[in-house]
């Protein structure tokens, strides 16, 4: 499991969205986000400052804190060994 909390987060954050069947497009719409900058969240590209925490919580009607619980081991993908490593070894 991933243990960057960017990545962490993004994985719960598109959990959840999914779990409430919404789109990218719709959740970054009811959010007031752009859809490119949920976009890289989601992929644990972006840091997420508090007040959007807040803002995509209310859209997604969850308390904050549970877009900061640990994602489902479903949804956390196996870490892939970066390209460096792969020549090293």
């Amino acid at each position: 499991m991933p243990t960057d909390p960017r990545v962490l987060f993004g994985l719960r954050l598109a959990e959840v969205r999914k779990t409430k069947g919404l789109s990218q497009e719709r959740l970054a719409l009811e959010s007031g986000l752009a859809r490119s900058y949920l976009g890289g969240v989601e992929r644990g590209q972006r840091n997420i400052a508090l007040l959007n925490i807040y803002r995509l919580a209310e859209a997604l009607g969850v308390h904050p804190t549970s877009l900061l619980e640990p994602p489902s081991s479903r949804s956390a993908p196996d870490e892939q060994p970066t390209e460096r490593s792969q020549l090293v070894a």
